[in-house]
């Protein structure tokens, strides 16, 4: 019955604009002031363990090295290269916002951030060019939607740490889905693009040498996701260790090679990763809280013998975990449902006997689309308020795109070879 005040209190306080993090922690300090048997310590004492984790300083440090490299000259150069790999297809500029957030997915690391960037870049871009405001912002929010999956995915580290699960393996296995996703996005916005006459012919084909030119003038931040991937892998560096690595890679970066990160850039940046890092762990510590309180009342026992008891079949059972997650992804902000729903589901998909690496795929990439739909997803709000485009026209546009998103989770869901088939090939 407590935990049911807890899940009323938490909804009403989101319902009323919130901050998410105090909605949790007033919602869950509401138990232990109606819990006799718990001490109100513990709430202190699990708001400052809950952080006390070693795996969860990559989280920091990716955040600080993905501001460093958007300061150092890199996005530009990315952008360079995408136009030269699609620059010529009809709808040009969508399939660089595509194409771009897959590349982009390897050093920002987070979807708002790297959404926000291009909304700024593309956006005003597109609909000089004739695109309509709301395609072209579904296409941004949409596209960021790769960066879940593609390292150092935040969401995948989060998820690796709260389910104990290899942050190495999860990396190699959003490699995968993460190219598809960008397949099946770009084939959507081709398809749409010829339908309404976006940039029809508009450029020839790029010649090799050009290709070559923009490669070799991104290849620093092209080989950074690579040089992470291959040092977890091979036991050079831990995930945290990677995410320090990532950092004075970004700052040698910055300062040596392309020499456009100054003093000025270099300060901006860290004040924006305090922020940033500081919404991130006040979640986390107040999810810790709710967590013990999950624990405490054996959730997870709970909801393992409620679904079971719905099916036995593996595979109708994940779905089923799969749409409860996309409705939850509409009004609960990715991070949250991450640290609160994985120690719920891990015994269930584990005792179902699915792969927990298989599941942080599905898992991250569902729950982060939450952020591109309504009635609460921020990338939404993001796009919408920097793109001028209105709630509505974005939602009619981004259908399409949403659809292909979900196409590609059944099919990774029937087929989960896909999603597996590079961390046994280098496991």
């Amino acid at each position: 019955m407590n935990l049911l005040l807890v899940a009323i209190i938490f909804f009403v306080l989101l319902f009323l604009n919130m901050p998410v993090s105090f909605a949790i922690g007033i919602a869950s300090l509401v138990f232990f002031i109606n819990e006799p048997n718990l001490p109100i310590s513990l709430v202190t004492q699990r708001m400052v363990s809950g952080t006390q984790s070693f795996p969860l300083l990559a989280v920091p440090f990716f955040i600080l090295a993905g501001n460093l490299m958007n300061a150092s000259g890199i996005t530009q150069r990315l952008l360079n290269f995408a136009n030269a790999l699609a620059g010529h297809l009809a709808g040009s500029l969508a399939h660089v916002a595509i194409v771009l957030s897959t590349i982009m997915g390897g050093i920002s690391g987070s979807a708002n951030a790297d959404a926000a960037m291009e909304s700024r870049i593309l956006g005003p871009q597109m609909k000089k060019r004739g695109y309509a405001g709301g395609f072209s912002a579904g296409v941004i929010a949409l596209s960021s939607l790769i960066t879940a999956t593609i390292p150092p995915s935040i969401g995948l580290i989060l998820y690796g740490y709260v389910g104990e699960v290899s942050i190495g393996k999860l990396f190699l296995a959003g490699i995968i889905p993460g190219i598809l996703m960008m397949i099946f996005l770009m084939v959507i916005s081709y398809v749409i693009a010829k339908k309404r006459n976006y940039d029809i012919d508009n450029k020839e084909r790029p010649s090799i040498k050009k290709i070559v030119i923009s490669f070799k003038d991104s290849i620093w931040a092209l080989l950074f996701p690579v040089i992470l991937v291959v040092g977890i892998r091979f036991g050079v560096f831990t995930a945290s260790e990677a995410g320090a690595f990532a950092v004075v890679y970004a700052i040698f970066v910055g300062f040596i090679i392309h020499k456009e990160l100054n003093w000025r850039k270099f300060i901006h940046s860290i004040e924006q990763s305090v922020i940033d890092n500081a919404a991130i762990l006040l979640i986390i510590s107040m999810s810790s809280i709710l967590g013990y309180l999950i624990t405490y009342n054996q959730l997870p026992n709970s909801a393992v013998e409620f679904l079971t008891g719905i099916t036995s079949n593996p595979t109708l059972l994940l779905f089923l975990i799969l749409l409860l997650l996309v409705i939850m992804g509409m009004f609960i902000e990715s991070t949250v449902l991450v640290l609160l729903l994985t120690p719920i589901f891990m015994p269930v998909i584990q005792q179902i006997g699915v792969d927990p690496v298989h599941f942080g795929i599905l898992m991250m990439t569902i729950v982060t689309m939450g952020g591109m739909t309504p009635p609460v997803g921020v990338t939404m709000y993001t796009v919408c308020s920097l793109t001028d485009v209105s709630i509505e026209e974005y939602i009619k546009e981004s259908i399409p795109f949403i659809l292909g998103v979900l196409a590609l989770v059944v099919l990774l869901t029937i087929f989960p070879q896909i999603t597996l088939f590079l961390p046994k090939l280098f496991y």
